[in-house]
């Protein structure tokens, strides 16, 4: 039994030795000159508060995203047109929301990299272009924003750039959301957005704070991120019908087998596997403690979402007034932001949005279930363009698919292996060997 389950191992690390070297390419093209130079830029708007200066030209909100539009433009033009830009915007009054100093649009910024197969499926990249000082309804007092967060813009302007200089299959969306600091209404207004318009979103990566790598804890990290997911992505309203899906995991499992966090999986995955230097750090919440990001809107919605930031922050660098108090100086400025690691985080993204972006689409339906041995009998729905799938399984206590078994059917039994002992999962294999996310069995085969 041990040599038997020696071989699965054996053949799973064959397997997954097989890389891309465009994805090596793509790593070594990502720049920490121009991601500094887009955070100088966007520092010097003053204040990019959403309820800030619409008019003028040098400071303010709009001049800020007129901007990262011009940036997007300006991508698109080098790439032949590549990109399909334009402003998506949403209306929000003062009436019954606490953050909004008066009525104002808010606005985002969106550019879309069709793909040539699947041009209604999207991996989306965003970073928010708003900034705030001390008191968010403050829109006047300079907040410049600098890690919190034009480093996230930054690296999706610099994504964008990047990726630009390739095809995919899949459709990529480069997106700067407005309005995170007073209720994430941009994230909210793009993800309703996608829903009306039926696109089929494959997740979105948030970046928010990727530029920070001395916490103050203490600690000096040029290495680690953060990923936060939550367990259950669902638009589910009916409450029989969440009941069911809580007696189904209570008894099969996946309470922590989610899309957003298969999204967190399959990062965690290719980071290790194209960037082993660097140290994913797996965060079982939707976000930092009590608190929210631009990928919860799309959460809510029933897509997969996730939140790429620093793994150490800076509590006196964040929603603070520049000011030096007590020997210590507040402000989210300049030259807090270390752009070497801005630079590795921005590469994390972009090396994702485009494995997603090369891979075919995900088994739509998986189904497992057991026999009166020890075996694990799985069987899903095959995949346009997929030349074969991963049977993934892993220990129930463990954060990664640890396992894998490839296989070129849509049916297979796992022998000598315990089903009561691990979680399982399914991935499309393409041609190029890029992988979809893993699907966790959303069926019981009886």
């Amino acid at each position: 039994m041990k040599q038997f389950t020696l071989l699965f191992l054996l053949f799973s690390i064959s397997f997954n030795a097989q890389t891309d070297a465009k994805i090596y390419e793509i790593i070594k093209m990502v720049s920490a000159d121009r991601i500094k130079s887009d955070v100088k830029t966007l520092t010097e708007f003053g204040t990019r508060n959403t309820f800030s200066d619409t008019i003028s030209n040098t400071r303010g909100i709009g001049a800020a995203r007129r901007w990262v539009k011009s940036e997007f433009d300006n991508i698109s033009f080098n790439c032949d047109n590549c990109l399909n830009v334009f402003y998506q915007k949403d209306f929000v009054t003062k009436k019954g929301n606490r953050r909004v100093p008066h009525d104002a649009w808010v606005v985002n910024v969106v550019a879309i990299q069709k793909g040539t197969k699947y041009p209604n499926r999207y991996i989306i990249m965003s970073g928010d272009i708003d900034s705030r000082a001390s008191n968010t309804m403050d829109f006047k007092t300079d907040a410049p924003g600098a890690n919190d967060n034009a480093s996230g813009m930054a690296g999706t302007i610099e994504t964008a750039r990047v990726l630009s200089k390739y095809k995919f299959e899949n459709s990529i969306i480069y997106v700067g959301l407005s309005g995170e600091e007073q209720g994430l209404f941009g994230g909210a207004g793009l993800a309703k957005y996608a829903k009306e318009k039926g696109w089929e979103i494959i997740g979105i990566l948030n970046n928010d704070m990727i530029g920070n790598i001395k916490g103050v804890d203490g600690v000096i990290d040029n290495r680690s991120f953060r990923i936060f997911s939550e367990p259950i992505t669902t638009d589910e309203k009916d409450p029989k019908k969440l009941a069911r899906q809580a007696r189904v995991r209570r008894f099969y499992g996946g309470e922590v087998d989610g899309i957003s966090r298969q999204l967190a999986r399959y990062i965690h995955k290719n980071v290790k596997t194209y960037m082993p230097e660097m140290n994913p750090m797996m965060i079982y919440r939707l976000d930092r403690f009590g608190r929210g990001g631009h990928h919860r809107p799309f959460n809510d919605l029933g897509f997969a979402g996730i939140r790429i930031m620093e793994a150490h922050e800076n509590y006196t660098q964040q929603h603070q007034d520049i000011r030096t108090k007590n020997g210590i100086k507040y402000g989210d400025t300049f030259e807090h932001v270390n752009f070497p690691y801005a630079k590795k985080l921005t590469a994390v993204n972009a090396i994702i949005l485009a494995s997603l972006a090369w891979a075919p689409p995900a088994p739509k339906e998986v189904a497992i279930g057991g026999i009166v041995k020890p075996a694990a009998k799985l069987k899903w729905s095959k995949v346009e363009d997929a030349i074969g799938y991963k049977i993934y399984w892993r220990d129930t206590t463990s954060p990664t698919w640890d396992n894998s078994r490839y296989v070129e059917t849509t049916e297979f039994t796992l022998e000598g292996i315990v089903i009561d002992n691990f979680f399982f999962g399914v991935s499309a294999v393409g041609k190029n060997g890029h992988e979809s996310v893993v699907v966790f069995p959303n069926k019981i085969w009886r």
